[in-house]
């Protein structure tokens, strides 16, 4: 049995223990990568292959740890209690109002190209709306990821360079040229925002807001002895100096984390008691997230490492009959979505694409092409469990991984679908070499 077969059961085998929920995402990316490695013969080298995996994640795992403390603490301290109070005045009880602005907020927040921070922020400021109103919050879920990996394409987010670096490109030329998609994209998604909610208004109806400043915010309802309403300029102005060594990149990410929680504790919580208070309050929500990105780890060393990537790829290209080599800019398009969700960013960008260029090639389409045809699965991609990102969602949400996955595969994949047509309209990529 060759290692693309394996490395495709292995996939299958994954996805299908967690949607049925027949094994957590934690235990199976642990387990099932191992068995299938065992099997597969590579018992000597297979510690190092899963201390590679551990060691590439373990910056994304520290700074997930402290931004979820972070943000935390500033919630506990009020920080958020006056956008949520004039979000409710503003929203009227209204639903649908809810929905689309969490379209709008989220593309805004979205600008910075960071997945966790997007969904932090976004989470602060709208959950405890979707909580007083009794909403689904698989619809924040699926709008707040959808929304996020449309903006995710801009230059300085992660796809766009790594589609740019492996094929040599110029990040700016591949990304300009995709806006008219990305813009269809949050239209249509604003679009599902309103479908939702008329299904909630027939729900719910009008929920009467008499008094929408008496409700300030889940930090009330949950800590209110950790409150700091005198603190409430400077934690912003703390909050807003992250945010701006986010995008300027003055730091490490992980670090600019570490760095602000320390910082939030000394002045909101300057007494050990209280730290130890706030950090225990925050705790069980940390190892939830943190272990899933150690473990994701182990899953993507045994897939690199064994080859399984680079042999899953290679058998799919192959696949692909001559007659269709004229298409390998839609082609890309479509393979993108399952193949961003099963394996990494990384995997496919550096592995799968170069090979999917070099066919192209063969048939006179551009690599510039085929490297925004690349770009069109991004939404799918971003429901993975391999994205830790998705964790962090669901986890601060708190939502099923396998409900929101159920949910949110067919609004995805139709933003995927609207974004490819639109690209293929205005040349971005051509349906025919």
């Amino acid at each position: 049995m060759n290692l693309a077969l394996y490395g495709f059961l292995m996939v299958a085998t994954f996805m299908t223990l967690i949607m049925t929920k027949r094994m957590t995402p934690l235990v199976a990316l642990i387990v099932v990568p191992t068995i299938f490695a065992l099997i597969a013969g590579f018992s000597t080298g297979l510690g190092d292959m899963m201390i590679d995996g551990i060691k590439n994640l373990a910056p994304t795992g520290v700074m997930l740890l402290f931004a979820i403390l972070f943000f935390s603490i500033m919630t506990d301290t009020g920080l958020f209690d006056p956008l949520v109070n004039r979000l409710l005045r503003i929203v009227h009880g209204d639903p649908m109002k809810i929905l689309i602005g969490t379209v709008v907020l989220c593309a805004l927040v979205s600008l910075d190209g960071d997945g966790s921070t997007t969904y932090i922020i976004t989470i602060a400021a709208l959950l405890p709306l979707y909580k007083r109103f009794d909403m689904n919050r698989l619809y924040l879920c699926c709008l707040l990821m959808v929304t996020s990996a449309v903006m995710n394409l801009t230059p300085w987010g992660g796809p766009t360079a790594r589609a740019a670096s492996a094929l040599k490109l110029d990040p700016a030329e591949v990304f300009l040229p995709l806006i008219p998609g990305m813009i269809a994209g949050i239209a249509f998604l604003i679009g599902l925002a309103a479908w939702f909610g008329r299904k909630e208004r027939r729900r719910l109806g009008h929920v009467p807001t008499n008094e929408p400043t008496a409700f300030t915010g889940m930090a009330v309802s949950q800590f209110p002895e950790a409150r700091r309403p005198k603190l409430r300029w400077i934690n912003a102005l703390l909050t807003v100096m992250l945010l701006a060594g986010l995008v300027l990149g003055v730091l490490p990410l992980s670090i600019l984390m570490m760095l602000a929680f320390a910082i939030a504790m000394i002045i909101n919580y300057p007494q050990v008691a209280e730290q130890k208070e706030r950090i225990a309050a925050h705790a069980g929500n940390v190892l939830a997230v943190v272990s899933l990105i150690f473990a994701a780890g182990i899953f993507t060393g045994i897939l690199s490492g064994t080859g399984m990537v680079e042999a899953m790829s290679r058998e799919v290209v192959g696949v692909i009959p001559p007659v269709l080599g004229p298409y390998m800019a839609p082609i890309t398009a479509a393979l993108s979505l399952p193949f961003t969700f099963f394996i990494s960013n990384d995997a496919f960008y550096f592995g799968m694409l170069p090979i999917l260029a070099e066919a192209g090639a063969h048939y006179g389409i551009e690599p510039m092409a085929i490297a925004r045809a690349s770009l069109m699965g991004q939404p799918v991609h971003m429901m993975s469990p391999l994205v830790p990102s998705t964790y962090l969602l669901v986890s601060l949400a708190g939502i099923d991984l396998a409900d929101h996955q159920r949910f949110t595969l067919i609004p995805a994949t139709l933003v995927c679908v609207v974004m490819t047509l639109v690209g293929m309209l205005v040349l971005a990529f051509p349906l025919v070499g």
